[in-house]
């Protein structure tokens, strides 16, 4: 005997929280389907995810450091799975849907270019007066177009609040464009979450990573009020003098069940502030209902300033990013100057769309090694193409 779909959607009405998205309740598909006996419509979203190309390739695109720097450091992929975890968590201390906020948090960098944020930056700059280049968009423009399930449409036909989850993703670094989904409303619960995990997995992880690669030294945290909140939930009162794998690990920890702790407590204040007691409630609010703490807020705007000073903006990731920008750049210029480089299937695509979309698209898709080989096979005389 197995739960049907029916029963799971019922579950849902009496175990979730009355601000939550229910499945039964979504705006549903562009195109219409048949339900699955034993799957809600938020499950198989997740699962189509999964399964695309675009995700598979997560695993060779840059966090922030370069796959080739070494094996431990986050990838696009890994970052993405601990934004699924986190997200969960929050979903289900708060009452929300789990399954829509892992379907969104899986989705919601699928459209990242190779190299990271810096190669985000140099397809912008390429598509000057050509629409431009956002991720969010790009994820959306994968679900809706680019990946393909079915003969007769393009695209993943997930439910409309997936879709709007992914293009209202929002963090610091990712501002997003709301067209076409109601701009003028916040997103589910579950979307806001999603924005929370981000911000948390990447505080915590570019913070692990930084520490591992060398390039943040022990002394240099003493100053953050958060590292020291973690060293004193920790036990400790300064920063040992070197820091290794096992306290590396601890602090990180901390670091996340502090800020998760902090995500959930305030986020069901505010919700019990509002008293809102549907998910139409929470969309017609102001701002986001999901928020850390004003404490929070601060300390994690000091880590994301001191971040970006050590980290981002470190000499060898700069030069990381320097060498992303030359390389993507001399693509992108080289097939739009000679489309006939571009595969079979990818030049069939300019039938229907300009040329330099196509071509944004094509190195969009790209991983760090294929652009890699890419450019070795179109300008090193050498290279067998």
């Amino acid at each position: 005997m197995f739960r049907t779909r029916e029963q799971m959607e019922e579950m849902e009405f009496l175990l979730l929280a009355p601000h939550a998205m229910k499945s039964r309740e979504s705006r549903g598909r562009a195109f219409p389907e048949e339900e699955h006996p034993y799957r809600t419509a938020f499950q198989r979203d997740r699962d189509r995810i999964v399964h695309t190309t675009a995700f598979r390739r997560l695993e060779y695109k840059t966090q922030v450091f370069l796959i080739s720097e070494g094996d431990h450091y986050r990838t696009r992929l890994t970052h993405t799975l601990e934004v699924a975890q986190i997200g969960r968590t929050l979903a289900r201390a708060l009452g929300a849907n789990e399954d829509l906020t892992e379907a969104i948090c899986l989705a919601h960098d699928l459209g990242h270019t190779p190299f990271g944020h810096s190669g985000e930056e140099t397809l912008h700059e390429l598509m000057e007066g050509h629409g431009g280049f956002d991720h969010n968009r790009q994820s959306l423009r994968i679900v809706e177009r680019l990946e393909k399930v079915h003969e007769e449409y393009d695209g993943l036909n997930l439910t409309w609040e997936v879709r709007e989850g992914i293009v209202k993703h929002r963090t610091e670094y990712d501002k997003g464009e709301f067209n076409g989904y109601e701009p003028d409303r916040q997103p589910t619960l579950e979307g806001q979450i999603v924005n929370l995990a981000d911000e948390i997995a990447y505080n915590s992880h570019d913070l692990d990573d930084g520490i591992r690669a060398g390039l943040i030294r022990p002394g240099d945290l003493q100053d953050l009020a958060l590292w020291r909140e973690v060293l004193a939930s920790l036990g400790l009162e300064e920063t040992p003098r070197e820091i290794g794998d096992l306290l590396r690990r601890q602090a990180v920890r901390r670091l996340i069940h502090l800020e998760v702790t902090d995500a959930v407590e305030t986020t069901a204040r505010r919700l019990q502030e509002h008293g809102v007691a549907s998910p139409e409630e929470v969309r017609a609010l102001p701002e986001p209902v999901a928020r850390f703490s004003p404490v929070l807020e601060a300390r994690n705007r000091e880590l994301k300033d001191f971040l970006m000073r050590r980290v981002y903006r470190h000499y060898r990731v700069n030069r990381m990013a320097a060498k992303a920008k030359r390389l993507l750049t001399d693509l992108f210029r080289a097939y739009v100057e000679d489309p006939s480089q571009l595969p079979e299937p990818t030049q069939a695509r300019l039938r229907s769309e300009s040329l330099h979309r196509v071509v944004c698209d094509y190195i969009a898709g790209m991983t760090d090694r294929y652009a890699q080989e890419e450019y070795q096979k179109l300008f090193d005389p050498l290279e067998r193409v």
